[in-house]
């Protein structure tokens, strides 16, 4: 579809807010007893709530014929059908694919990709269910209790925080454990309590090269060989990664190798072998129930009306407040304690996937994009950054995430942590006025004096706008719900803003002048003439204090 049209949906949308601008979405409450049902959408045992944003109808008929204009349905096709969406790459990202159980073609570049995905994935699950059954011991004939996945970026985020969230259905199996800062610190309390001769490690990295992930690797690797022999590294070592002959020379075996394919970009990759360290946590039979969970919101993505789509309604309200009203950034507050590092996992999913600021066809965009993702768990959050979001100047969009049922906690305690999640999104709703928080003072005993004085600091604007997504038990099928909408989610936004959210050209930059300066650094005596005026001065300072 032409330009035009994109530019006549947006002007559209910039008219309508300007009619809202001095609505208040308590008034929408109370005009009409049924927006709740209106503005919401359920999934089998999945619910998303959006009655509390300020909008219409109007409003989603808008943002429903920008997606049109965009052509979302044909993008979201291409997708699907494994085409090179990827341009910059020319690459599909049919990571779709790695958890579609339905036995029926996965075509990606028009080769069917389901046989060579489950074998691969059977690797996997055989070897940890060896892991899991003590079959496969370390050197000494002991069992492993923990495991140790070493990566960065997408093979850490994604199953370090499924692992942490998962972590009641992993009985039986090893612990888990994540590494991926270069600071030796990491490494270093990681493996402090831990038995070497009762831990595998699982070194994820695609091209066995990446700097990180290769540094602590060795090292993992030079404590095994000090405390257990060079023998040992065989037994006690596995990897994720396409470069055989660089983990040959690194020891590991190749029936403990396993692969996936260049159409997995990094941050979509735990459906993958990426996932090894969580498939060993809690089992393939649970892994495979993770998996269940994302081809469930698939099919939802494929067959829903667009006004009817929770990741669509997710990503065309992110829209809404980014590039109309202005809204810069975006909380995600999980009343969850075990998805803590879902909003860190967010962070890399939304921020690297659209953080461009060039179309697919390389042209400047016209638009803001990603918008800045941060959060902390419910009720933490409350006693930290809620303050700002409740009277600070700008108004940050919130995503509540709530179980109706614990997975483990007494009824006393769940009862109070959804009652405060609700109540701080009817708070960030309907706030409250001047005069009402003077007739709080009143009931207070405050004489008028000090009401005056107080009140305007108790008043609260509301009007600040919240979805809350409920499920029934943060199970692995329902985790897998969650991280494949916030994937659909970042897509429908990259549709929107005509980017690709496959690509991660951003990062490279500071990867080679890293490359450059750690030579520099490490030789006290090397120059520094050819480095920028700030960057020698520190190096210097610091070979004068180090």
């Amino acid at each position: 579809m032409p330009h035009t049209a994109v530019a006549t949906a947006l002007k559209a949308l910039d008219a309508h807010a300007r009619e809202l601008a001095r609505a208040h979405v308590r008034e929408f409450f109370a005009q009409n007893p049924k927006r709740f049902e209106n503005f919401s959408v359920s999934l089998d045992g999945l619910l998303f709530d959006f009655s509390k944003h300020k909008i219409t109808r109007e409003t989603l008929d808008l943002l429903v014929a920008l997606a049109k204009a965009r052509e979302l349905p044909a993008r979201r096709a291409a997708l699907f059908a494994g085409e090179p969406v990827n341009n910059t790459e020319g690459r599909a990202a049919m990571h779709m694919g790695l958890r579609d159980l339905s036995g029926g073609p996965i075509l990606v570049q028009g080769v069917d990709m389901r046989r060579e995905i489950e074998a691969e994935r059977e690797k996997m699950f055989a070897f940890a269910r060896a892991i899991r059954q003590g079959q496969l011991t370390g050197a000494s004939g002991l069992p492993f209790t923990d495991v140790v996945n070493i990566g960065i970026g997408g093979s850490d985020l994604g199953p370090a925080m499924a692992a942490r969230a998962l972590s009641p259905f992993g009985a039986g199996g090893p612990r888990a454990h994540f590494v991926a800062n270069v600071d030796g610190a990491d490494l270093a309390d990681t493996l402090a309590p831990l038995d070497l001769s009762r831990t595998l490690f699982i070194v994820s990295s695609k091209t066995f090269t990446t700097q990180e992930t290769m540094t602590n690797a060795a090292s993992a690797r030079a404590r095994v060989v000090a405390a257990l022999g060079e023998a040992a590294v065989r037994r006690h070592f596995a990897a994720v990664s396409t470069r055989l002959d660089k983990v040959a020379q690194f020891g590991i075996e190749p029936s403990r190798v396993f692969g996936f394919w260049d159409w997995v970009g990094g941050r979509y990759s735990m459906w993958s072998t990426i996932g090894l360290a969580l498939a060993i946590s809690i089992g393939p039979e649970n892994f495979t129930g993770f998996l269940r969970g994302g081809h469930d919101i698939d099919m939802h993505f494929q067959e829903a009306p667009l006004d009817e789509n929770i990741p669509a309604l997710m990503g065309l309200l992110g829209v809404w407040h980014r590039n109309v009203l202005g809204r810069a950034a975006h909380a995600v507050i999980p009343y969850d304690q075990r998805l803590a590092r879902f909003p860190a996992y967010l962070q890399q999913l939304d921020m690297e996937s659209n953080g461009k600021s060039v179309t697919r066809d390389g042209a400047p965009v016209a638009a803001a994009t990603a918008p800045i993702v941060f959060g902390e768990p419910g009720t933490n959050g409350q006693h930290a950054f809620f303050q700002l979001l409740h009277q600070g100047t700008d108004v940050t969009p919130i995503d509540f995430l709530l179980a109706t049922e614990p997975v483990e906690a007494d009824a006393h305690h769940h009862a109070l942590l959804f009652a405060n999640c609700l109540a701080q999104s009817e708070a960030f709703m309907r706030g409250r006025t001047l005069e009402e928080a003077k007739e709080l003072l009143r009931k207070d005993g405050r004489d008028e004096a000090e009401i005056e004085r107080l009140a305007p600091h108790k008043v609260f604007s509301g009007d600040r706008p919240s979805s809350t997504l409920l499920y029934r038990r943060l199970d692995p099928r329902a985790l897998g719900r969650l991280v494949a909408l916030y994937e659909h989610k970042v897509f429908v936004q990259s549709a929107i803003w005509d980017i690709n959210p496959f690509d991660q050209w951003g990062v490279e930059l500071g990867k080679e002048l890293a490359n450059r300066l750690a030579p520099i650094v490490e030789d006290k005596s090397a120059p520094t003439i050819a480095l920028d005026g700030s960057t020698a001065g520190l190096i210097d300072w610091r070979r004068r204090h180090g």
